[in-house]
């Protein structure tokens, strides 16, 4: 789980940011917050990040993305690092960018921090935190290492050290030389944490086509209960001679089927039509994936992915999530970046509250989105510490909070003619036609910052 992170210096964020995932006193929907008893503390299980166009809440997406990415894969000798520092001013872009990462993993909480410009890694360091003391594992700082004493035994962790490149995560190089000292926080990044695009899905789709996976059953049985007319998905064999594919691509394609044998090979033509290819005894299969629509009468159409509206593809594409999220013992966790788009309000809201339903004190899954969509702003779904904005100030740096700042904020209050109204921020300034005068009720409120009321 994220307990919390903060990024400074990347893309719109010059200051530092904090995201913190750590309950507050707040007493509302308490039934479900995961409760982490050697901590004495509360994890949010959601959040949900608002804000207006531009306002930075990609480019927090954006982070996560970055950060995963080069802990896992690393990077080759000689590569730039593809650090995006604030451009806005002469000096952020001469600065280190930092990311610092508190995780929950495997129910002992890790601090995972570094810094870095497009050419080394400046600084990084893990520390192990108990209930009541911190524990350094490693802090690398110009270039020299301090282990802690419990590792120091394990001289080739000495060794891996100095052969680690200085556009290197001491972390990743471990995990590539088998060192499994650390492995349970790389591991976190390449396992548990979930991203997931405007236009990207969760699942790999020829699983959704497979009436013997028990995930294609889970997604059938929720597009059922969503109301959206498509109720099942099926991969339907077709002629290997109908698959769009180019003839300068097709001989690779080809050999490629050959190599991975029964594995099938994904081509995806558009965002709305997805084929399998498949090597059974020597003869190729070419399957494609279609929707079930139910009729009049009960009876079933076919449709091809083609001819579904974007919000249905987008139901495809987000529906898959949601059994690894739901299921007992889940340690996933799913960032969304504009989980409502093509989506009807309604829609999802059913899908977060399918999620929260599976929501209690025992559960490690958690789910973090961004969103434009105000009429999710309510208190019945979510608590005011689960809600938050970004926002730009004038100079065009971001800057998040969450509405349990305000101290105004009360659990009974409309918290959505609020936002609309300008008066909590993160809503754009919008300038009139006429005269180029910003509109007041669109100006950002600050939060009137004090202690969280406890209800």
């Amino acid at each position: 789980m994220i307990v919390r992170f903060s990024i400074e210096n990347w893309m719109s964020f010059r200051d530092k940011a904090e995201f913190s995932m750590i309950a507050t006193r707040e007493r509302q929907h308490n039934e479900r917050v995961p409760r982490i008893k050697k901590y004495r503390t509360g994890i949010l299980p959601i959040t949900a990040l608002y804000g207006g166009n531009a306002s930075g809440k990609s480019n927090l997406f954006e982070a996560l993305r970055f950060a995963q990415e080069l802990i896992v894969d690393g990077k080759r000798p000689g590569e730039r690092i593809p650090v995006k520092p604030f451009r806005l001013d002469e000096k952020s872009g001469k600065l280190p960018t930092a990311f610092c990462f508190e995780l929950l993993v495997d129910e002992v909480v890790y601090e995972y921090s570094f810094v870095l410009t497009p050419n080394e890694i400046v600084e990084e360091k893990l520390v192990e935190i108990t209930g009541s003391s911190e524990k350094t594992l490693f802090h690398r700082l110009d270039g020299k290492s301090n282990l802690h004493d419990s590792l120091k035994k394990k001289s080739d962790l000495e060794v891996y050290f100095k052969g680690t490149r200085e556009n290197e995560l001491f972390l990743t190089n471990t995990v590539f030389q088998k060192v499994e000292a650390f492995l349970p926080v790389w591991s976190w990044f390449r396992i548990n944490l979930v991203l997931i695009a405007p236009d990207s899905q969760y699942a790999r789709f020829e699983r959704l086509g497979d009436e013997q996976d028990p995930l294609a059953s889970s997604v059938n049985e929720v597009l059922s209960r969503l109301d959206i007319g498509l109720h099942r998905l099926e991969a339907v064999e077709i002629p290997l001679e109908t698959v769009p594919i180019l003839e300068t691509e097709k001989e690779k394609v080809l050999e490629k089927i050959k190599e991975k044998g029964t594995v099938p090979v994904r081509i995806k033509v558009s965002r709305n039509e997805r084929y399998l290819l498949t090597n059974e005894n020597g003869e190729i299969h070419a399957r494609k994936l279609v929707a079930w629509h139910t009729g009049e009468e009960g009876h079933e159409k076919r449709f091809d992915l083609r001819d579904e509206s974007d919000g249905s593809i987008r139901m495809i594409d987000l529906v898959p999530a949601l059994p690894a999220l739901c299921a007992e013992n889940s340690r996933k966790v799913f960032v969304v970046d504009e989980i409502d788009r093509s989506l009807h309000t309604l829609l999802t809201r059913s899908l977060l509250e399918m999620y929260l339903e599976s929501c209690s004190p025992e559960s490690r899954s958690q789910l973090l989105f961004t969103t434009h969509d105000a009429l999710l702003m309510d208190q019945d779904l979510l608590r005011r510490d689960e809600m938050w904005v970004a926002e730009r100030d004038s100079s065009g740096a971001s800057r998040i909070f969450s509405f349990s700042e305000y101290k105004d904020v009360r659990y009974d209050k409309d918290i959505m003619k609020s936002y609309l109204q300008g008066r909590l921020g993160g809503v754009p300034r919008i300038l009139l036609c006429g005269g180029g005068r910003k509109s007041d009720k669109s100006s950002p409120g600050s939060p009137i910052r004090g202690e969280n009321e406890e209800r």
